[in-house]
């Protein structure tokens, strides 16, 4: 794990073993407050053992900036500390949470010891505000990677922890490309020292308006691209030929993330757009965002498992159609034959 010091009180914390994913630690006198975590224990502890240091009377708050385990695996370290989530992060984690983090267990023992933490202060809509000494911290949603989405201003340093509505390669997994873009653009409009990404480095003042123009214009060309080739019944196979830097952006690491989720993108567009044709071609395979490390590494290992399985699965239906073609054409051979004699 990496940290810096992004001012005298804010501190942000990198995972050097899943794409890039960060934390942050605000201070405030002697309470801190802990915006995501980051999803192996073991890293997460290091963060919690540098609280205890900086923050005599402990994390005070856990802000969730949205669902997804690697953002949240790591809240458990902090048992004293009250969970901040948008509302529907507290329903979908109460709906789904449990059950994902069991099969996380049994594919990843290392992740035996986390405790799923469900946020007990939850607001819908508006600003959520946090006041504490010397510091303001404004909550507000800004769905699109996800529905429960939020954001988190640092009012008085103009610090923005943007959860992952802001990442290197902006990303949609089952949210909404409309609603992403129009809280980047709202991002774009507020007066900015510095932005915290889900994935990635800090942006500094003097990059902020190039990487959101960035990301807006990959935003364009992918939903323009994709739209087109489903207009012109392209197939899924042609819509993954669509790369990175054709819709204006440059490959970054992110721990080698960035691949899956570029077709992630261009996967879950495309059956989108499928779907609102009334289409009933189905794709041979379904991608979507890995959710965790483990799920990341469940995709890459079962992917061409799965595609072997539904070429079989496409091949056993069309194998009944020709032995009933070459059965009604014996027949009527035969028929033939009879007739002659």
């Amino acid at each position: 794990m990496h940290w810096e010091r992004l001012s005298e009180d804010v501190y942000i914390f990198t995972s050097d073993r899943y794409a890039q994913v960060t934390a942050s630690l605000v201070v405030s006198g002697t309470i801190g407050v802990v915006i995501d975590t980051l999803p192996f224990p073991q890293e997460t502890s290091q963060i919690a053992l540098f609280a205890r240091r900086r923050c005599p009377d402990g994390v005070r708050y856990v802000i969730y900036t949205q669902h997804q385990a690697d953002h949240t695996y790591g809240a458990f370290l902090f048992p004293r500390a009250e969970i901040i989530s948008h509302r529907l992060c507290r329903d979908i984690l109460i709906e789904r949470g449990f059950k994902a983090l069991e099969l996380a267990k049994k594919l990843n023992r290392e992740l035996e010891l986390v405790r799923l933490r469900i946020p007990n202060l939850t607001f819908e809509s508006g600003t959520f505000t946090l006041r504490l000494p010397g510091k303001t911290l404004d909550i507000f949603p800004t769905p699109g990677h996800t529905p429960d989405a939020v954001s988190v201003i640092l009012q008085e340093e103009k610090i923005l922890f943007a959860g992952d509505t802001i990442m290197a390669i902006p990303t949609i997994g089952d949210g909404d490309l409309d609603q992403l873009r129009a809280s980047t653009e709202a991002i774009a409009a507020i007066p900015l020292e510095s932005i915290v990404q889900g994935h990635g480095e800090i942006i500094l003042r003097g990059e902020i308006k190039d990487n959101i123009k960035r990301s807006l214009t990959y935003l364009d060309h992918l939903n323009t691209r994709i739209r087109k080739l489903v207009d012109t019944n392209g197939t899924l196979e042609e819509a993954r030929k669509i790369t990175l830097e054709s819709c204006g952006l440059q490959r970054v690491l992110l721990n080698g993330m960035v691949t899956p989720l570029h077709t992630a993108n261009v996967t879950a567009l495309y059956n989108r757009f499928m779907a609102e044709r009334g289409s009933s071609r189905l794709p041979p395979l379904i991608l979507k965002a890995p959710e965790s490390p483990v799920e990341a590494e469940v995709v890459e290992k079962e992917a061409p498992k799965r595609r072997r399985a539904a070429a079989k699965k496409t091949a056993a239906r069309k194998k009944p159609a020709a032995a009933k073609k070459n059965g009604q054409t014996k027949t009527a051979e035969k028929a033939r034959v009879t007739k002659r004699r």
